[in-house]
């Protein structure tokens, strides 16, 4: 889909669908009041006769109105409160958006400029407007024998005054970066397991190498993990036929001088369990396990589409948890590449282990700060539902840049404690530490567990098995979250 900006009045602007909002209670904008004086009060007739009560949501249709020069008029509601919430905005965009494609013009024209967003900014409401589009027509059916028809609409054009025009286009330009790489995000997350597994990541990283001069690639097999001293990582994998991949890449363009930064992906590409097998029910969505990694992917997308001025790595431990006679087993003992020795009580905890060691190979790139992003416990969605992804961390400073960044982008994050008394819920007596903490604050416990492998460095864990993909139904799917908030923390970074 093309985006343009125009520094034009509506009322004169040839287009196929003008979209205007319409408050409730019968009123009108600057905008809407021009258009309805030009067409002869079509506008404020349509009002009268109730045929559309202006609720959020709320849209209407109008045809061929006199003295305009878009062949239609598409009204929406926008309720009666001064400001709009982030939801709100998005359920108006999104109603518009499902009209537009039932429509066969081939082109669109948004005048809502005068609709207010809490705490947004001209580029705020822009940004959060394009990214709901364009993340709005996104469609998986790779496998399906017969594909979604091409979509009619081709072209949207965002209607600002002049002054406005540079922040509306910058807004722009970054909304679409970040929803293409949600589509990355997306895309590797909805892959079935038989094809997206550690080599395919690897070669998927490869294939981005190749593309960007500027991005380094290297992917390790299983000799080069072995040789790492990363026992933990290498026992997920070792029960199945799916040898597991370290993958890294790095962006460089920053200065020299400037560390970098490092994001850290669980690439679970499925996980049945191990030998602490899941219930057989729901096993499908397992697939999205690697969604951590999958996030990662698509960020750096964003940040290669961006050119953002940062140096980035980004790690992403690749396995496939599967039973076999040469799967781990509850009661192993496996000693990570930091030196200390891990008792695995459940198998099932797995993300936690390829983790651990990822985090140890990211102190050789001396970073400024490392978020590891992971799809890890069940005990997250239970706390958080499907709307909030969780956080835990040793540095107030990054937690709390993390949290803004997911209030500006609006993929919000939650802080949870990692108070020191849960880490006594981590002792074993044969190693130096236990890879679950039982049942009460798992969440907790899992980043208990991790923070023991990132003292080097200020750290934040994500846990995003609530927010990484939708359950169940025919809307079941990856979401492509959280990409718009690792893209608006790196963008903070960057400055721009």
């Amino acid at each position: 889909m093309e985006l343009v900006v125009k520094s034009v009045t509506a009322e004169t602007f040839k287009t196929a669908t003008l979209v205007v909002a319409v408050g409730e209670g019968r009123t009108l904008s600057d905008i809407a009041q021009s258009i309805d004086t030009l067409s002869g009060g079509a506008i404020s007739a349509v009002l009268k006769r109730g045929d559309l009560a202006g609720k959020v949501g709320q849209s209407l249709l109008l045809h061929s109105l006199p003295n305009l020069k878009a062949d239609r008029v598409l009204l929406v509601g926008s309720g009666k409160e001064p400001e709009l919430s982030d939801r709100q905005f998005r359920k108006i965009i999104s109603g518009v958006l499902s009209t537009l494609k039932s429509l066969g013009g081939t082109d669109a024209a948004f005048a809502l400029d005068h609709l207010n967003v809490k705490n947004r900014d001209i580029y705020g409401k822009n940004r959060l407007l394009v990214e709901t589009l364009v993340d709005g027509e996104y469609v998986f059916d790779r496998f399906k024998s017969q594909k979604v028809d091409p979509r009619a609409l081709k072209k949207i054009t965002l209607l600002t005054a002049k002054s406005a025009a540079v922040e509306v286009e910058r807004a722009a330009r970054h909304a679409q970066a970040i929803a293409a790489g949600m589509a990355v995000t997306r895309d590797l997350g909805n892959m079935p397991p038989n094809i997206c597994h550690p080599t395919y990541l690897g070669e998927q990283a490869k294939a981005l190498g190749k593309a960007n001069k500027g991005l380094k690639v290297e992917v390790f097999d299983e000799k080069k993990i072995a040789d790492l001293g990363m026992g933990s990582f290498l026992a997920v994998g070792q029960g199945s036929a799916q040898p597991p991949r370290l993958i890294v890449m790095q962006y460089s363009n920053g200065k020299k001088s400037e560390k970098p930064f490092v994001l850290v992906g669980k690439g679970i590409t499925f996980d049945t369990g191990g030998i602490s097998l899941k219930p057989g029910l729901g096993m499908d969505e397992m697939k999205f396990d690697m969604c951590g990694a999958a996030s990662v992917f698509g960020t750096m997308n964003a940040v290669l589409q961006l050119q953002l001025p940062i140096n980035l790595v980004c790690i992403i431990a690749a396995a496939e948890n599967m039973p076999s006679g040469n799967a781990t087993r509850p009661g192993d003992i496996v000693k990570t590449m930091s030196g200390q020795t891990v008792e695995i009580l459940n198998t099932d905890a797995e993300g936690r282990l390829v983790l651990c060691d990822a985090l140890t190979y990211a102190e050789r790139f001396k970073p400024q700060a490392v978020i590891d992003i992971a799809t890890l416990t069940g005990a997250c969605v239970v706390a958080l539902g499907g709307h909030t992804s969780g956080l835990l961390g040793n540095s107030d400073a990054l937690i709390n840049q993390v949290l803004d960044a997911g209030k500006r982008a609006d993929d919000r994050a939650w802080q949870l404690p990692l108070f020191d008394e849960y880490q006594e819920q981590l002792d074993s007596p044969f190693a130096d530490i236990a890879n679950i903490g039982g049942p009460k604050g798992g969440t907790i416990t899992a980043a208990c567990f991790l923070s023991r492998f990132a003292k080097a460095y200020e750290w934040a864990h994500l846990d995003i098995a609530g927010t990484a993909w939708l359950s169940g139904g025919k809307d079941k799917g990856a979401t492509g979250r959280p990409v718009p908030l690792l893209t608006q923390y790196l963008l903070d970074r960057a400055g721009v």
